[in-house]
């Protein structure tokens, strides 16, 4: 990190340096914004972000967005990592299939799954799925943001702000730093959110959720996989890995009582209906569904990302890609307003968009908690749901939830692919689209090449560029724009309408 730079005043002061935190500080120091990370946390190894306690499933588009950024063939785990999701019981036919995900614990499998349904995802697409760890995460984001001159200083927690109409000036400790933007991606305490006045609207917990690493003296006694029992469900996968869900309300993990190993064992033989014992409790840590969401991302200079804005259960692993989302769709639009080059309301859209995106994956974690109950009504729900994640349809359909296919935002635009996150265009020579994004400008592509396609973008060079060729594969359309965060924001499936185009371009990188 660069200890030695001197900033009297930084464009962005960021709340946090987990994997938000440090993506969105990479976005905006990509184009140039001057950035300081304030993250409390004196150390960024912990170990509940080692394996198996820091597994995390990227979803498609955090997968297209570090690979967008020249990211991902940085991170290494899922190329060595045995998947956990591999099962011997399989739905039909002799040979096991691969878990793909679950939907409250029920899988669904890739052999089940229709990917001819999600017909923009080119056989040039990047995975749909791929298995990290926090730890790995966080270790790629923070030599990037170090390559690009953010500044992190760690054990410097915000302990308050005042924000005036040209600035913020942050409190740490006895320490006070000045900026001209605030961004809260410090979690689901944030004291950002909670300083700044947000609103933080849900429902409350129906369970307290036991992450655990322990010796268990007589594991033959704990089934393997995930078992959900008339009192709840554990979970034992890797040796000593278990995980509880039982359902008191939230009460326990709102207690604030410590998690000792007489009350982990009590836990677990209630839920598991067994004797078993455990010898040692090495690691262990509560969470609950609780589900809230800020009823606003944005309060004049402050900003909220990540679990700041939204928290849920950890069920499916939806929260990390959440707030990436919320990262990549956030720093180009705050970029270009440091930059004084945004057109109206383009750091609104940014609530605008996303806020709709926490709503859906708020209500996914709910609707999984309401099956996962232990009563006879959820029961009823679970096995009809598991029934049609057992058909064709229904397995595309979770998979496409789980792993993201079908994000995408409410741009207007007759043309199904705008507002989708851009196919990865591949040209002839082999080059990809996502392989000419990685300096964070906006893209027009044109496959035909007009000479007022190039003229236009060429008026917009210092914030779009031109790209032509044919492709191998363009769904009858002409030309494109996309915007930094790759989301196509104009399509033209036949001669450009000169209007049309220069209004798309006015919306996105007016002058």
């Amino acid at each position: 990190m660069n200890n030695n730079k001197k900033q009297s005043v930084y464009d962005v002061i960021i709340s946090g340096a987990g994997p938000v935190g440090l993506f969105l500080s990479c976005e905006l120091a990509l184009t140039k914004c001057s950035v300081l990370i304030l993250e409390k946390a004196d150390n960024p190894h912990s170990p509940l972000k080692q394996l198996p306690f820091g597994i995390r499933g990227l979803s498609a588009p955090t997968i297209e967005t570090l690979y967008r950024r020249g990211l991902l063939n940085e991170l290494e785990i899922h190329k060595r990592l045995k998947n956990p999701h591999i099962t011997s019981t399989p739905i039909q036919g002799p040979q096991p299939q691969r878990q793909g995900g679950h939907f409250a614990g029920i899988p669904f499998y890739d052999g089940n799954i229709d990917t001819l349904q999600w017909r923009y995802r080119l056989p040039s697409s990047t995975d749909t799925s791929l298995i990290s760890e926090m730890a790995e995460l966080e270790a790629v984001l923070s030599r990037q943001a170090e390559a690009l001159e953010v500044e992190i200083k760690r054990g410097h927690a915000v302990t308050g702000f005042h924000q005036t109409e040209e600035g913020v000036t942050v409190q740490s400790g006895d320490q006070s730093f000045k900026g001209k933007w605030l961004v809260g991606c410090d979690g689901s305490r944030s004291v950002v959110r909670k300083a700044g006045g947000f609103e933080f609207a849900g429902t409350e917990p129906e369970f307290t959720g036991y992450s655990t690493l322990v010796d268990i003296a007589d594991p033959e006694k704990l089934s393997p996989g995930r078992n959900v029992t008339p009192t709840g469900m554990y979970l034992q996968s890797q040796p000593g890995y278990v995980i509880i869900q039982d359902f008191d309300g939230g009460a326990f993990h709102n207690s604030g009582k410590p998690i000792t190993l007489e009350h982990v064992q009590e836990v677990l033989r209630r839920i598991s209906s067994t004797d078993v014992i455990i010898n040692a409790l090495h690691i262990a840590t509560t969470w609950t569904d609780r589900a809230r969401q800020a009823t606003t991302y944005r309060n004049g200079r402050i900003l909220l990302a990540g679990d700041a804005a939204h928290i849920h259960a950890p069920l499916g692993g939806q929260g990390l890609n959440l707030g990436l989302g919320d990262a990549m769709n956030l720093g180009w639009k705050l970029a270009a307003t440091i930059h004084n080059i945004a057109p109206s309301g383009l750091l609104d859209s940014y609530h605008t968009e996303r806020h709709p995106i926490g709503v859906q994956v708020l209500d996914w974690s709910r609707a999984q908690v309401a099956i996962m109950k232990p009563d006879p009504h959820a029961r009823a729900l679970n096995a009809i749901i598991r029934d049609l994640m057992n058909t064709r349809d229904g397995a595309t359909y979770f998979a496409g939830r789980v792993w993201g296919v079908f994000t995408h935002y409410n741009l207007g635009g007759d043309h199904p692919l705008v507002g989708q996150s851009v196919p990865n265009f591949e040209f002839e020579d082999g080059t990809k689209i996502g392989e000419l994004m990685h300096d964070g400008q906006g893209i027009l592509l044109d496959f035909d090449m007009n000479a007022s396609l190039e003229t236009l973008a060429s008026e917009y060079s210092d914030r779009m560029k031109y790209v032509s060729g044919r492709t191998k594969e363009q769904f009858g359309l002409s030309a494109v724009l996309i915007r930094p965060d790759g989301i196509i924001a104009w399509v033209s499936e036949s001669e450009p309408n000169g209007e049309s185009i220069r209004q798309a371009v006015a919306l996105w990188f007016a002058r």
